[in-house]
């Protein structure tokens, strides 16, 4: 496993959205899929097809990569089914940059 990388001193949304793009292509490559365009508007059900093991291995990534200070089992435990069904990268991106500023000034 590798040490937790720096975070970005400001991070910006487009910062994040390359850390989570890639962290998706790890996850999607296992179904030989990592070349799939990923943007802010990109469904993680509809457009990834990710299944919930797979937000399992993305959450464990997220906290590789940020720390504890990004819980993706927190942010969507507080959601409902559909807002689940329907969550965006974009969503996720924002919340990550939240918690990183949050954390920072906390």
């Amino acid at each position: 496993m590798n040490p937790i990388q720096q975070v970005p001193a400001e991070p910006t949304a487009d910062t994040v959205l390359a850390d989570v793009a890639g962290m998706l292509r790890t996850v999607l490559a296992e179904y030989g899929d990592d070349d799939v365009a990923i943007g802010m508007s990109t469904t993680f059900n509809r457009d990834l097809e990710l299944e919930s093991i797979d937000l399992v291995t993305l959450a464990g990534l997220l906290e590789e990569r940020y720390g504890q200070r990004v819980n993706l089992a927190e942010f969507v435990a507080g959601m409902e089914f559909e807002e689940i069904i329907d969550l965006t990268v974009g969503r996720l991106v924002e919340h990550v940059v939240w918690s990183l500023k949050t954390d920072r000034a906390g």
